[in-house]
């Protein structure tokens, strides 16, 4: 067996002012490895007093940090991008020790996490703005785009590197300093990438730390000094962040859950498509907000092509440890999640749905092999198969982030366009097709924020940004990207005259160009 070990951390703090900090309180929380099961930590839950504490060295660090020339807090994080570099793996083996996710996977994660580093070193150019000369007489006008403050980010399980960088890097690139509240699930990554800005350059207090569940969520949300909030998890959540968020006068963007389609058209290669959904299906134990957990078959005979070698291939997935670097899925993340997603296959059964591969059924076995793994103890399932999903279905309708692909057969192509508008998500689609027209209609048709054409998983590059439409986004702004930057910013608009040496007196109409 070909294994990278499990880096384990047996207790996980917060950082503040560039040092780990221990709580006032001493509450914790337990960290499992999701493999075995068993304890591999003990994270600590902050208090109103650590996000107090984490927000005040924020706040002492902006006014220096904000005045610094774009080019300098560049240079520092082109220094943290090299370590990123050289500490890839690290990242990665913390991921799959916590998460559960395959190594190769969590290594995928880290560099989807650097390229938004990369992105954000680009901030002098990011940060140029608009002149115009003589705007009227002797009048010039221009516009700057200038950093919020102290802004926080409330980022999930799933993704502890990625998601993370899709926020920090971009926010203290145009002179933000920044307070992060990772998952208490799996938080170790959230403080070597603390450890590593530090040893870039960032001044202390720039980027902070609070380990900690729904107390430091809103202490946070609440917190007077706090300017923005961006946040990625579940549609419920997302939503009462943006409006506890704005209603405390944050500006806000978050992030909701998906339900998202692959479209299947009969001219597909079909090979392709059951390449595409088992790996956008049940990659990552299909624990990802962009994992296709619908695929919509136009056309009863095109179902029928393609299901036999979805059954097949789902049957042999082969089900281990992360840190076997033969596996293709891993352990589910926790035994809550594990609970809650195999009630969700109990309800697809009694709602009439067809199960073809029943996941509640894995044994600790490789499929087709039958040989003992590296199985036992842990929060195992493997990946399940449903056939006839209709869409009245809860199975259908509900976020199930789990290893659970969802088979739902339309008519026609427009049939299949209806069905996914109609959806109260809208992160992401994907269409299979050899038809250039129907994918340009598709594309423009969709009422999804990110589209695939060919492609099973689509999330944007780091230049892009990242956002869905309908309950996917709560907010104005997408992650990264431009986007990213404007949500990180303010805009001011400058009109300057110099005058001459004569007064001519006062004006009293609206200024206009003459």
């Amino acid at each position: 067996m070909n294994a990278v070990s499990d880096l384990k951390i047996t207790k996980i703090h917060h950082w503040i002012g560039g040092q780990k900090h221990d709580g006032v309180d001493n509450k914790l929380s337990n960290v499992h490895n999701p493999a075995t099961g068993q304890i591999s930590g003990h994270v600590q839950l902050a208090s109103s007093a650590e996000v107090d504490a984490a927000v005040a060295s924020a706040k002492a660090a902006f006014p220096a940090w904000a005045n610094l020339p774009p080019l300098r807090r560049a240079r520092i994080l082109f220094k943290f991008l090299e370590l990123l570099n050289q500490h890839r793996d690290d990242l990665a083996r913390l991921i799959t020790a916590e998460h559960g996710k395959v190594f190769t996977d969590a290594q995928g994660e880290v560099t989807r996490g650097i390229e938004i580093v990369e992105f954000a070193t680009g901030i002098p150019q990011l940060l140029k703005s608009d002149f115009t000369d003589q705007v009227s007489t002797n009048i010039d006008n221009w516009t700057l785009r200038q950093p919020l403050g102290v802004v926080a980010g409330i980022t999930p399980f799933n993704f502890p590197v990625m998601v993370p960088a899709w926020m920090f890097p971009v926010a203290i690139a145009a002179g933000n300093t920044f307070v992060l509240k990772p998952s208490p699930i799996d938080p170790s990554p959230s403080l070597l990438i603390a450890e590593l800005l530090q040893k870039a350059g960032l001044p202390d207090g720039v980027f902070n730390v609070v380990q900690g569940d729904k107390d430091a969520v809103n202490a946070l949300l609440e917190h007077k000094d706090v300017q923005a909030v961006s946040f990625v998890g579940s549609t419920p959540i997302a939503n009462y962040i943006y409006e506890t968020g704005a209603r405390h006068g944050k500006r806000v963007q978050a992030l909701g859950g998906a339900k998202n389609h692959l479209v299947v058209l009969p001219d597909a290669d079909l090979d392709q498509v059951v390449d595409a959904l088992i790996g956008a299906a049940y990659g990552s134990a299909g624990e990802r907000c962009m994992a296709i957990s619908v695929a919509v078959f136009v056309g009863d005979e095109t179902a029928e092509k393609v299901i036999p070698k979805l059954i097949e291939r789902t049957k042999t997935l082969k089900v281990l440890n992360g840190t076997n670097l033969d596996a293709e899925m891993g352990p589910i993340v926790t035994r809550a999640a594990h609970e809650r997603i195999s009630s969700y296959i109990d309800l697809g059964v009694k709602e009439g749905a067809k199960l073809l591969v029943d996941g509640r059924q894995f044994d600790g076995r490789v499929a087709g092999e039958g040989t003992d793994t590296d199985t036992s103890g842990g929060f195992w399932l493997g990946g399940t198969l449903f056939d006839h999903v209709t869409p009245d279905h809860r199975i259908y309708k509900e976020e199930i982030f789990g290893p659970v692909l969802a088979s739902v057969r339309v008519k026609n192509f427009g049939e299949a366009i209806d069905l996914i508008n109609n959806h109260e998500f809208g992160n992401g689609v994907s269409i299979y097709t050899r038809d250039g027209n129907a994918a340009r209609e598709f594309g423009r048709r969709i009422q999804v924020g990110m589209v695939g054409i060919n492609v099973p998983i689509p999330v944007p590059m780091a230049w892009h940004g990242f956002g869905g439409w309908k309950r996917s986004l709560f907010g104005d702004a997408h992650a990264y990207g431009e986007e990213g930057v404007r949500f990180y910013t303010k805009q001011k608009s400058i009109m300057q005259r110099w005058p001459d040496s004569i007064a001519k007196g006062a004006e009293f109409s609206m200024p206009v160009s003459k």
